[in-house]
């Protein structure tokens, strides 16, 4: 469902996937090849909520005031509230990335942890834990980030071409 609020309507790119049941009201941009699963929810009824190029936001994640670079991952169930995520992130299941916090390029949130409000994670970290350590991501991890972006983008584009059981 898209909604306007305030004067402000979603915008989509063509060749992004959008679900049915994802929600989004507002000032809410979600660029080309981008994928927003299920139950998702963003909201642009405070601010800007922006979702860049082969981004991909999955299955009960909120986003709010949020603004996500090129090729990011957020995982099922996760937070963004008002904050950054830079390229090539990777934003685990049910974490939290509060208000004023930027997670930069190339970096991991590690499942079920909270970035705190207005804290950064260098790029090319790890953040875990509650609240978020950080350290440097190994090679394999990189590579994670890609893989799981890469799939994602196939996934989203395979459902954008699917037609709707009639």
């Amino acid at each position: 469902m898209q909604k306007r609020i305030k004067g402000e309507a979603p915008i989509v790119a063509d060749s992004a996937f959008v679900s049915e049941q994802a929600y989004l009201i507002g000032d809410v941009a979600v660029g080309p090849r981008a994928s927003l699963w299920p139950f998702v929810c963003l909201r642009g009824d405070g601010g800007p909520t922006i979702v860049g190029e082969e981004t991909n936001v999955q299955e009960f994640a909120m986003l709010h005031g949020a603004d996500l670079g090129e090729g990011v991952t957020v995982g099922h169930n996760a937070v963004v509230d008002y904050a950054t995520v830079e390229d090539h992130s990777l934003i685990g299941m049910q974490s939290a990335v509060l208000r004023g916090a930027t997670v930069e390029s190339n970096s991991i949130v590690a499942a079920g942890s909270v970035v705190l409000q207005d804290q950064t994670i260098p790029e090319g970290h790890m953040a875990y834990g509650t609240p978020a350590k950080t350290k440097p991501l190994t090679e394999a991890q990189q590579n994670e980030i890609s893989r799981v972006h890469e799939h994602y983008v196939e996934l989203g584009q395979t459902y954008k071409k699917t037609r709707r059981f009639e």
